[in-house]
């Protein structure tokens, strides 16, 4: 079992007679990614803050990198690499020279050689000696992050670090930050885009109203929201006819020749439902198991409407 490269306990925050942190318990694996999701307002940024020693705590206690980020703030800091939403990048510097920058403040022992070798590392030799402004919004990006890396932090905090690129870029983002983990660096990301967080973290924790509603793997979070269901298409209406009587409660369409069965989505349960077809001689061309996305599972945890809406669908199912 891998150790605890940030845990929190009991965490709590509040503003005046605003609670933005309720008391949250979470634990992050070192050389994991952990996503933080929640809808505006949910203190999500509060979270960042405390975490990367920004802000104190009312109450609770953070470990980052094994260090009370209250009482040893220096040796947290020390561990710790920020990315925010925007690029904290020196327009009126070249990429090289914000580099250099990083590592004179860092005191980083053989400062032009990291330098090359950030600069190689983030495909940015080509555009090294221009000045940063010219750059565009995923170069930038990239650029953000090698500054981050500067020091070889232990733990990286990512707050949105795709906002604002196109897929191509964003994709290339998401290579390096596999490549990050793949080295044992642990990623703290907080994104807008489900399908960045689906796609890149280990565990998922859901923040709604100062308190956690949900944590798991992506995979774990989808299995809780009801809607799940095995889709079967047949080759004519005499098949599916046949199916749609063995299988009580299906939902059919004639047009598509498909059948919906509800299910957890579990190979127990697709391969009971295929033994009763087989047992009737009868014989689905294709199926596939169909489960709520991470889009679901966010809007049912933060919207209760739309928790209502998926459950009368499973019903219905």
């Amino acid at each position: 079992m891998r150790s605890s490269a940030i845990a929190v306990s009991g965490l709590r925050k509040a503003y005046g007679d605003k609670v933005v942190l309720d008391g949250i318990d979470f634990d992050v694996a070192a050389g994991s990614i952990f996503s933080l999701l929640g809808p505006n307002g949910a203190g999500k940024t509060t979270t960042v803050n405390v975490l990367t020693t920004l802000m104190k705590a009312d109450a609770g206690t953070v470990r980052v990198a094994g260090h009370d980020v209250a009482t040893a703030t220096k040796q947290a800091r020390a561990a710790i690499g920020v990315t925010g939403q925007f690029a904290a990048v020196d327009d009126l510097l070249s990429g090289r020279e914000n580099l250099q920058l990083m590592t004179d403040l860092k005191r980083v022992r053989g400062g032009d050689k990291v330098v090359t070798q950030l600069l190689e590392r983030f495909d940015l030799v080509e555009s090294a000696d221009k000045l940063s402004s010219t750059y565009s919004g995923g170069m930038r990006r990239k650029l953000d992050l090698a500054m981050t890396l500067v020091g070889n932090p232990e733990i990286i905090f990512l707050d949105e670090p795709t906002t604002g690129l196109d897929p191509r870029s964003r994709r290339t983002m998401w290579g390096i930050v596999r490549e990050l983990v793949a080295e044992g660096t642990t990623i703290f990301l907080t994104t807008q885009y489900l399908e960045e967080a689906d796609q890149l973290a280990d565990q998922i924790a859901v923040l709604n109203g100062g308190r956690l509603v949900a944590q798991g793997t992506p995979e774990e979070l989808k299995r809780q929201i009801p809607g799940t269901h095995i889709r079967f298409r047949f080759s004519d209406l005499y098949e599916l006819d046949a199916a749609a009587r063995l299988l009580t409660g299906s939902t059919r369409d004639d047009e598509e020749l498909t059948l919906r069965v509800a299910s957890d989505g579990e190979t127990r349960s697709l391969r009971i439902l295929l033994d009763q077809l087989d047992a009737h001689s009868l014989d689905a061309q294709e199926f596939s198991v169909q489960r709520p996305d991470l889009d679901d599972v966010f809007l049912a945890l933060t919207d209760p409407t739309h928790a209502e809406h998926l459950s009368k669908e499973a019903i219905a199912q």
